[in-house]
């Protein structure tokens, strides 16, 4: 064989196998990238829970405080 294919051939193999590699290693990158966002979510998704939560007992807290109120005012007006 001719040296000039031989190094075609080299050449060729070498390109090959660099272009999966940048793409397997551009694949686990994005992989992880899509991991760190998803907790992310995860993270904000559970706050907003918890937020949704502390404004339902906050509500009853404020509606507790209505009615403890008005039974003060009612025991003031029969004094």
């Amino acid at each position: 064989m001719n040296v000039e294919i031989i190094s075609a051939l080299i050449a060729l193999i070498g390109t090959i196998i660099g272009s999966f590699g940048g793409i397997i290693i551009s694949s686990k990158l994005s992989n992880y990238r899509i991991e760190q966002l998803e907790k992310k979510v995860e993270k904000h998704n559970n706050l907003i829970e918890r937020v949704y939560l502390l404004e339902q007992h906050d509500a009853v807290f404020d509606e507790e405080l209505k009615a403890a109120d008005h039974r003060i005012s009612e025991l003031e007006k029969e004094f």
